[in-house]
């Protein structure tokens, strides 16, 4: 049964459409009027009508037809039991209160919106719950009125830095859903908050979980460094903890591609990791002064002052992180074999996954993996069959489809337990600990520039 899949109507576009079945709805009818709309293939189809004697003829567009959708009433008539996906768009042409929640952009495509949970400088970010598979996701609303071409380069890269990504310690993008007025971002949900709300309502972390949540972050960076994009944004308000321990890096609106040698944007990142990491281990900024002018000296000069409440091993990481001179900066790799780390496994990256359905279509059952069976099984479950697939290829994030693939294919990734956090063991013996130190105690921990008060 090929389902029918509206457009992903925006306010102005439900409103606009309601409004034309009104004025062309008879005088004194009480029927719900037929509206064109489009199926998710990007076919027209007619909406439902109203036919002599009162009765209402429901979508009957259909190429293959199943045995086990098929029921009789008593009367003998034959009555097809809907699948999810078809009651769904049924209910987005014919609910009133869903097309009204349409029309006052309470809903976007499949998605639910609810209250907000986040703003930027170029957006807001609301709580969404997709229709058919019930998974909260985060929502990020841009108004393309305000979009000057440089934001607009901005967000398209954006989009290919989180599809260019595979960690488990990176939020993910499910869908790109576009309106007449506004673009929407919709991507994984951290429920736990940002990591700056926790620590300044909270405090400071512990000694242990300030290396748990670092370990991860760390490794998201390393990722991002190896695939050439840059975040240049990287700040407790962009870390997100989807649980009381599993820390996620977001926001890439200020993300860049590092093209050639010469450019210094890993040095960014390397001293706003340093800057993170002092604000884990001391519950305050390492650079602070009365104005503008005097903040700006403090940070040439390296002058901060490390509590003494965190470990020896925490400060010399930290000394050789926030390093004026870039070139005179930990690396990753350094970082990562640093003492204060030594008990540390981190997360690694995953094997890359498809973001694109069209294979499920293509290969033979044989050829899909355990994983990718049960994802095919679940969309068919909602009614979501290899005709929708394969239907669906070229329009990549900007497709319903493509975004109920994403969310089951996280959904199953996260059964496989890939959203693991970083566990340390007690230290190794010292054989390997010296192995581990043999990069970081190369550095200089300590520079003309850098002064310790």
């Amino acid at each position: 049964m090929t389902a029918v899949c509206p457009v992903d109507n925006s306010p102005e576009e439900a409103e606009s459409t309601t409004k034309a079945s009104r004025e062309s709805r008879p005088s004194g009818s009480s029927s719900v009027t037929g509206t064109d709309t489009v199926d998710s293939n990007g076919d027209s189809v007619q909406g439902s009508t109203k036919a002599a004697g009162g009765a209402v003829h429901r979508y009957s567009r259909c190429s293959q037809q199943d045995s086990s959708d098929i029921n009789t009433d008593d009367e003998g008539a034959t009555v097809r039991r809907l699948t999810p996906l078809e009651r769904l768009n049924l209910d987005m042409c014919q609910d009133d209160r869903v097309v009204r929640e349409l029309t006052v952009g309470r809903r976007i495509g499949f998605y639910k919106i609810r209250g907000e949970i986040g703003s930027g400088n170029f957006s807001h970010v609301k709580l969404g719950i997709h229709a058919l598979t019930k998974d909260k996701v985060a929502i990020k609303i841009l108004d393309k009125t305000k979009l000057d071409q440089k934001t607009q380069r901005l967000l398209s890269r954006e989009i290919s830095s989180m599809e260019k990504l595979h960690h488990p310690n990176i939020i993910r993008l499910y869908e790109v859903v576009e309106t007449l007025s506004r673009l929407h971002l919709v991507m994984e949900y951290a429920g736990g908050g940002e990591l700056y709300t926790k620590i300044t309502t909270e405090g400071k972390l512990s000694d242990a979980n300030s290396k748990i949540v670092f370990a991860q972050i760390l490794s998201a960076v390393k990722h991002m460094h190896e695939n050439n994009i840059i975040h240049r944004d990287l700040k407790a308000e962009n870390v997100f903890y989807t649980s009381s321990s599993c820390v996620k890096v977001g926001d890439f609106g200020f993300s860049t591609l590092s093209r050639h040698e010469n450019y210094l944007g890993v040095y960014v990142d390397i001293w706003a990791l340093g800057v993170m990491l002092f604000f884990m281990v001391s519950g305050s900024m390492p650079f602070r002064a009365d104005t503008v002018a005097k903040l700006k000296r403090c940070i040439l000069e390296g002058a901060y002052t490390l509590p003494p409440w965190v470990s020896e091993p925490c400060q010399r990481l930290i000394r050789g992180i926030l390093q004026p001179i870039p070139s005179d900066r930990c690396t990753v790799e350094q970082m990562m074999g640093c003492e204060w780390l030594l008990p540390v496994d981190f997360p690694r990256a995953m094997e890359p996954f498809k973001l694109d359905p069209s294979y499920l279509a293509e290969s033979e059952p044989s050829e899909l993996t355990d994983e990718e069976r049960d994802v095919k099984a679940s969309l068919e479950t909602l009614g979501i069959t290899s005709e929708h697939i394969l239907n669906n290829q070229g329009k990549d994030g900007r497709s319903s489809i493509t975004g109920v693939y994403r969310i089951l294919l996280h959904r199953a990734h996260r059964k496989r337990a890939v959203d693991t956090v970083p566990i340390v063991p007690q230290v190794p013996p010292n054989a390997n600990k010296k192995e581990r130190l043999k990069v970081y105690r190369s550095l200089r921990h300590t520079s003309k520039l850098c002064v310790i008060l």
